[in-house]
C-alpha cells in the first residue's frame, strides 16, 4: 500500500512537471520559472537537506556537542584501559610480595576488570549511538515543525519534498534558503 501511495505521488508530480513544462516557452530556461503554482495543479517545493543541515546553526551546534560527547566517551574508555594496565603491571612487579590469598584476590579482581574492559568499548559506542539518535531526532523534529508552520503561514504547498529523494526537480521549486533562514532566526531567538 505504501508503494502505491509513493507511486501515485510520483505520477502526480511528474504529470504536474510535464504539464508545467509544456506551458512554458521551449526556449526558456526550465529552471528559471517554478511550476509551483498552476491552476488546478499541485503546488510543490523541495528542500535540499544536505544544504539545510550544513547551514542550520542548531544542527551545527548539536553536531559539535556530539563530537565533544564522543571524545569524552573515548577519553573515559582510554583512562579505564590505562588504569587497568597500570594496576596489572603493578601486580606483575609486586605480586611476589603478596600472600597467596592476596594474589588470588588481586588476580580475580584483574580478571573481572579485564572482562569489563572487553565490553566497555561496546557500551561506550552504544551510548554515543543513543545520543546521536536522540540529537538527530531533536533536529529533525525542529525542522519538521518549522516546515509545517512555514507552509501554513506562507506558500501553502501541497507537497514539500527533499531533493535527495527525487530524480529531478526544477530549481525554481527550491525553498531551502528560506527554511534555513527561518530556522536559524528561530534558533537564535531561543538561545537568547
Amino acid at each position: 500500500m505504501k508503494k502505491n501511495t509513493i507511486l501515485t505521488l510520483a505520477i502526480i508530480l511528474i504529470s504536474t512537471m510535464v504539464a508545467c513544462s509544456n506551458n512554458n516557452n521551449s526556449k526558456q530556461n526550465p529552471d528559471a520559472t517554478a511550476p509551483m503554482v498552476t491552476e488546478g495543479g499541485l503546488k510543490v517545493a523541495y528542500i535540499d537537506t544536505d544544504t539545510l543541515l550544513a547551514k542550520y546553526q542548531y544542527a551545527i551546534d548539536l553536531e559539535q556537542q556530539l563530537k565533544d560527547y564522543t571524545e569524552q566517551q573515548r577519553h573515559y574508555g582510554q583512562q579505564q584501559v590505562e588504569a587497568f594496565q597500570k594496576d596489572y603491571n603493578n601486580y606483575l612487579q609486586n605480586g611476589s610480595t603478596m600472600t597467596l590469598t592476596q594474589q588470588q584476590a588481586k588476580e580475580a579482581e584483574l580478571k573481572q576488570r579485564a572482562e569489563k574492559m572487553q565490553t566497555l568499548e561496546q557500551e561506550l559506542m552504544a551510548k554515543v549511538a543513543e545520543k546521536q539518535a536522540t540529537e538527530t531526532s531533536k533536529v529533525m523534529n525542529a525542522i519538521y515543525a518549522f516546515v509545517r508552520e512555514y507552509n501554513a503561514a506562507n506558500q501553502q504547498f501541497d507537497i514539500i519534498l527533499t531533493k535527495q529523494a527525487t530524480l529531478y526537480i526544477n530549481n525554481g521549486m527550491d525553498i531551502t534558503d528560506e527554511i534555513v533562514e527561518g530556522l536559524n532566526e528561530e534558533y537564535k531567538n531561543l538561545k537568547k
